[in-house]
């Protein structure tokens, strides 16, 4: 299938944005080593939090969702004796934690995904968990997935953790952390990429009972006998998600207000908002909601956005609509996602007429005069759908291939641009 939106003139859009798939997905893996019967709110019903869900269902760990109230109820307490094979897509978040997760357990695990999972680096994850007394091979390619984990818990220790190819290595091993038998202390011994994952993670798991000692971002200590408690709580809406609202209305000269997030939030994402100022926006903030007016021409920028990594591409496709070019630094790690982002902005966006120069670790995009027709491929990549969404409503006859690989993070997303009022034809 393929989807076009029909241009319709500067939008006007107040949206309620779902819960945040990586908030979900850390606060299923505290609940589960809670025990006793929590309630998540507001959660994620995207595939990678679907998956993480029903892999901890296989574990014993009970988990009960509810899609209509947007909850879920774990009871946890840890991961019980099994076995089995865990096959986790292109779910990299869910992946990683569960890698630590498993290890907790008694039992042989093999931890896999699909093709494109398999190039995903692990290899950092595995090298800290080795040091705290796991035992893990590689089922196939060094370095990557599949796992194959001989689980009989982790006696805990101190371990050094690389942290500038994903910062999902130091998450896993910090929520997973209150498991072990001793006390947890992790190093990390260079830069830690997106470092706003981590605030998240240490958010949540003094929430849910576990303070995080730490020194910066280069040393973290969990005592031993840290335990979560089980409670109900509520999961912040995703920010990520929110930037695709917040640039339709910047693309198109309107107005959009976006619900459920805001200035008290830790989630890195909203740095793009500061992007959009830059570029000649409105923007105005208050702790649960985000307003951008558009209507100036668009400025290009040059940013450092590795704090925000998920909304490069979006700013990406607002770029096409700026005068002079955009530069975008910091962000090398965006090479080793779903897909080669990077690169891909470059082939996409120079299909719409933008000159696009790549660098290892960002890109340099100048608009063109008009932005062309295209067919845009989305690699499996839902971010890729969702923000070439913003050029579709902005500019005739784009058309998004594949558009379907949205579920990843926010199933529904185009079923809700057109309650929004937004003209979306599937073709």
């Amino acid at each position: 299938m393929k989807i076009a939106i029909e241009p319709s003139g500067p939008v006007s859009l107040d949206v309620p944005v779902p819960g945040s798939k990586s908030l979900t997905n850390r606060a299923l893996i505290a609940a589960a080593l809670a025990p006793g019967a929590s309630r998540l709110l507001n959660a994620s019903f995207s595939d990678d939090s679907r998956v993480l869900a029903a892999s901890l269902n296989a574990l014993g760990v009970a988990v009960e969702t509810d899609e209509t109230a947007r909850t879920i109820g774990v009871r946890g307490g840890g991961p019980r004796p099994a076995e089995g094979r865990f096959r986790m897509g292109n779910a990299g978040t869910a992946t990683r934690f569960l890698a630590s997760f498993l290890c907790l357990g008694e039992g042989a695990y093999v931890l896999d995904g699909d093709e494109r999972m398999r190039e995903r680096p692990i290899g950092g994850l595995v090298d800290a968990l080795r040091q705290l007394g796991a035992e893990i091979r590689y089922g196939m390619k060094e370095g990557c997935p599949p796992l194959e984990i001989a689980a009989c818990g982790l006696r805990g220790g101190a371990a050094k953790v690389a942290g500038d190819t994903s910062s999902q290595f130091v998450s896993s091993l910090l929520l997973s952390a209150p498991g072990a038998a001793g006390e947890v202390t992790l190093e990390v011994p260079g830069e830690i990429a997106s470092k706003p994952y981590i605030e998240l993670t240490i958010d949540v798991m003094r929430d849910l009972g576990v303070p995080v000692e730490r020194e910066g971002y280069r040393r973290f200590r969990i005592p031993a006998g840290s335990r979560y408690a089980a409670r109900e709580y509520a999961i912040e809406s995703d920010g990520a998600s929110a930037m695709y609202f917040l640039a339709l209305a910047a693309a198109t000269g309107g107005r959009a207000k976006v619900h459920g997030v805001g200035s008290r939030s830790h989630q890195g994402e909203l740095e793009f908002g500061k992007i959009l100022e830059q570029m000649g926006c409105a923007v105005t903030y208050t702790e649960t909601s985000i307003e951008v007016e558009g209507g100036a021409a668009l400025r290009g920028v040059d940013v450092d956005m590795n704090n925000c990594p998920d909304s490069v591409q979006t700013l990406a496709c607002l770029a096409l609509f700026a005068q002079g070019p955009t530069r975008v630094r910091n962000v090398r790690n965006l090479r080793v996602k779903e897909t080669d982002r990077i690169a891909a902005i470059a082939k996409e966006c120079a299909k719409l007429g933008a000159k696009v120069e790549e660098g290892e670790d960002g890109f340099t995009l100048t608009p063109p005069a008009a932005v062309r027709a295209a067919e845009i491929n989305t690699y499996r990549d839902h971010r890729m759908a969702m923000s070439f969404s913003i050029v579709a409503a902005a500019a005739p006859g784009v058309v998004i291939r594949d558009p379907d690989c949205v579920s990843k993070s926010f199933p529904g997303y185009f079923e809700l641009l057109e309650t929004l009022g937004l003209r979306v034809r599937r073709i």
